[in-house]
């Protein structure tokens, strides 16, 4: 199946519904917290979600049209990442990601996007990818400003997240400025 070497602790491999279990538990476990700042989490109440959610995006790689994958770390599930489809005619991207908190500070979420981009930009051949993190959402902004993303603007009330709209901070990296960065 697709996967990534990251290093010798990381792996991305695309979501199998044989992950199900196991992201379902670390969903759970980390519920609150991720909440915080994630939608879908209210919507995860089963194994069957997460294997209903695994089925869709295997649906959506079978169409070339982006792609999930589970951060292993050590051999454990830490986290997802992967891209909200793909606009073939613009040649762009998103990247939306979460970390479990014990996996919190460790560089693994870093390494894993710089990972997706260097994919993007030199396999997959786009022009141009997006990370969106809501304002208030430190740890998910250092990592584009890590990465040297530029800040783009801000969307304001660009999602409602429960029961409050959030504005998110729009972060941009071209293909050429990813070439001069790296």
């Amino acid at each position: 199946m697709f996967y990534f070497e990251v290093d010798d602790e990381i792996q991305l491999r695309i979501l199998e519904t044989k992950y199900a279990e196991e992201i379902f538990l670390s969903v759970d476990k980390d519920r609150n917290y991720l909440r915080e700042w994630l939608p879908w989490v209210d919507g995860t109440n089963s194994q069957e979600d997460t294997k209903a959610f695994i089925q869709s995006t295997l649906t959506r790689f079978s169409e070339n049209n982006g792609f999930q994958t589970a951060i292993i770390y050590r051999g454990k599930i830490a986290g997802c990442i992967g891209l909200h489809g793909i606009d073939w005619n613009n040649k762009k991207t998103a990247i939306g990601y979460w970390l479990s908190s014990e996996y919190q500070g460790r560089g693994i979420m870093t390494k894993s996007c710089r990972a997706i981009i260097n994919h993007i930009f030199n396999e997959i051949k786009l022009n141009r990818v997006e990370i969106r993190a809501a304002v208030l959402n430190k740890r998910s902004r250092s990592i584009p400003e890590r990465l040297g993303f530029s800040q783009e603007g801000i969307v304001r009330q660009e999602e409602l997240l429960y029961d409050k709209y959030v504005d998110h901070v729009v972060y941009g990296m071209l293909a050429a400025e990813w070439d001069e960065f790296e």
